[in-house]
């Protein structure tokens, strides 16, 4: 009786997963934290330790060789975190049952890099005297943690949005054979100038700038400096179109921009902005993106004010990368800038194809 209550209950459990995963939710991922010793960055800083945190759903599975054969590696944005990954709209068209990143067949983890969400950052108590990561560093950070953290010795995947797309350029040159396949949404293969560079040096200059920022020894966030921050990642960061839909009159657009304004400065604190921002002033895969042997799926979409199609950037680079493709995402009611990085529901047909193409 004792062992088909505990079947009974294993089934009940299991539908109850099952239906909130079709719903469009997922069940919590297992969290921890890994902490690295005298860590050394290429600025020369160093320190005594250092802590990544991570979230994982489903379990590594290994091939005949004993090599991990399902591992996912998805890396977010600026200012970001793993969690990004965890709202509906990109957790509840991926991870369910069936779907391309079927968390009962793969190992998915979800990395908050350096500086962002539950990893060490300059918030945490140093605040300006914290070392002067960049990517380079972080996508180091990440491959010691998924070795010897996470004992994940391949990558079935790397899906990286915005600076997480950055860093999977880094990853795929890097360590070429480390991943099968990698998945850049949102950014350029080249190093950051022109309009990219000026909306970033702004908010970094605003926050230098402002004398409540008393060289990151503050008590109180330097509001006007936020404020300048605030503003320029909602123009960075939206849809001309949606906006344009969602708020069309002045009044509208007034009250969403206060209301954003709140919400972003209650989120970030300005040490941890000015880092992360300044973390991208050395980087520039482009001289060495004839080293990527992995398959390359790259998409960016045509309203992202960070990565305007107009450039040209994208078309060209790719032609260097031997097993890569572009594509441009026309605008429409689905895109939603810059943002369009975190709704598969635009670009998922082109993950399919990548994982097809890339099977080992």
């Amino acid at each position: 009786m004792l062992k088909n209550s505990r079947s009974l209950l294993f089934a009940i459990l299991s539908c109850i997963a099952v239906c909130a995963q079709q719903a469009g939710q997922v069940p919590s991922p297992k969290e921890g934290d890994y902490v690295i010793h005298d860590f050394h960055f290429k600025s020369g800083e160093t320190l005594p330790e250092l802590r990544l945190h991570y979230a994982t759903f489903g379990s590594p599975a290994r091939d005949a060789n004993g090599r991990i054969s399902n591992a996912v590696l998805l890396l977010h944005g600026t200012t970001g975190s793993g969690a990004q990954f965890l709202v509906p709209q990109f957790a509840g068209v991926l991870f369910g049952p069936g779907q391309l990143l079927d968390i009962t067949r793969y190992y998915v983890i979800l990395v908050d890099n350096i500086g962002h969400g539950k990893s060490s950052k300059p918030s945490d108590g140093m605040r300006a005297r914290f070392p002067q990561y960049d990517y380079d560093d972080m996508v180091a950070l990440q491959h010691e943690l998924l070795e010897n953290g996470l004992g994940v010795n391949h990558l079935r995947l790397i899906l990286g949005t915005s600076m997480g797309c950055m860093h999977s350029w880094v990853w795929g040159e890097t360590y070429p054979d480390f991943a099968d396949a990698l998945m850049p949404l949102a950014c350029q293969p080249v190093a950051i100038a022109g309009r990219n560079r000026i909306w970033r040096k702004m908010v970094m200059d605003a926050i230098r700038d402002d004398p409540e920022w008393k060289g990151g020894e503050y008590t109180t966030q330097p509001r006007a400096a936020m404020e300048v921050a605030a503003a320029m990642f909602q123009i960075a960061s939206g849809s001309a179109l949606q906006l344009q839909k969602n708020f069309p009159t002045r009044e509208a657009t007034d009250k969403a921009d206060d209301e954003f304004s709140k919400r972003f400065i209650a989120a970030h604190d300005a040490n941890d902005l000015l880092y992360a921002l300044n973390a991208s002033r050395n980087y520039d895969p482009s001289p060495q993106l004839k080293k990527i042997t992995a398959h390359v799926m790259f998409v960016n979409s045509a309203d992202d004010f960070i990565n305007p199609p107009e450039l040209g950037i994208a078309e060209r680079e790719i032609k260097r990368v031997k097993n890569g493709r572009f594509v441009l995402l026309p605008m429409s009611d689905q895109t939603h800038g810059h943002g369009t990085h975190t709704w598969p529901i635009t670009w998922q047909q082109y993950l399919e194809e990548l994982l097809k193409s890339s099977q080992p």
